[in-house]
């Protein structure tokens, strides 16, 4: 007859330690500009019988090693993987317009890419927020500003995106008071990080911008419900 085994101690699992280890796992370190017209797919609960397409801005590698594609959404640049909203939009995968192939997953060329990139520039672990990677905006990407509730809203365009070691993205936008050159370019004195300055900053595509700018009534109302859920009326034109 065997011996009795002594019970195992219990473990206490700190579960805001796992979620924790579980963002830190999921933090971009790298980022590589989409420039072949690869697109997200995406569907809407409105209309379940066809797809839409986003043009990808870029795509991040995170920590764990997965490479995620990147599109300017609501309020972020956004892992494309993160669209489950039937409403707003539920990620399908990434589509190739040349060849109309559907990926489940980034392509491998980029995966390769973004991989040998971060093994080249492996920086030193800081306790302290840095910047680590600037890539220009390729899509025309707009940010509509907004501070308190009397200032009028801003329609800006975005510049650039900087990625720091914490995994954070900041969108640049321009100071019009400090712009001294042009073609506006990442790392020129007139450009500032979106939330340094502006309490809500949310992207928009640049057909959507032009519609904000020429004030279309049903873009307008859409973007008033988007914004401020329980409003009823549209808003005003922002402040260009």
């Amino acid at each position: 007859m065997g011996t009795q085994l002594s019970p195992r101690p219990a473990q206490v699992i700190d579960l805001e330690t796992m979620r924790q280890r579980h963002r830190a796992r999921q933090r971009l370190v790298r980022l590589s500009p989409e420039l072949d017209g690869l697109e997200m797919v995406y569907s809407l609960a409105s209309d379940p019988d066809s797809l839409y397409g986003m043009p990808i801005l870029a795509w991040g590698l995170r920590e764990d090693g997965e490479v995620v594609g990147l599109v300017p959404w609501m309020e972020a640049l956004t892992p494309c993987q993160q669209l489950d909203d039937p409403e707003h939009g539920c990620f399908v995968g990434y589509r190739d317009p040349e060849t109309e192939e559907l990926l489940e997953t980034a392509p491998p060329h980029k995966a390769f890419e973004l991989e040998h990139a971060a093994a080249y520039f492996d920086y030193e672990e800081t306790r302290d927020v840095t910047l680590i990677q600037q890539l220009p905006d390729t899509l025309g990407t707009h940010a509509l500003c907004i501070n308190e509730s009397q200032e009028p809203w801003q329609l800006k365009q975005v510049f650039g995106w900087r990625l720091y070691n914490d995994g954070g993205i900041e969108a640049l936008l321009a100071d019009e008071t400090l712009i001294d050159t042009t073609p506006i370019l990442p790392g020129d004195p007139c450009l500032y990080t979106g939330h340094s300055r502006h309490r809500v900053v949310y992207f928009f595509q640049r057909h959507i911008a032009n519609r904000i700018r020429e004030q279309d009534p049903g873009t307008l109302e859409a973007l008033a419900l988007m914004v401020i859920p329980n409003s009823t009326t549209s808003p005003g034109a922002p402040k260009d």
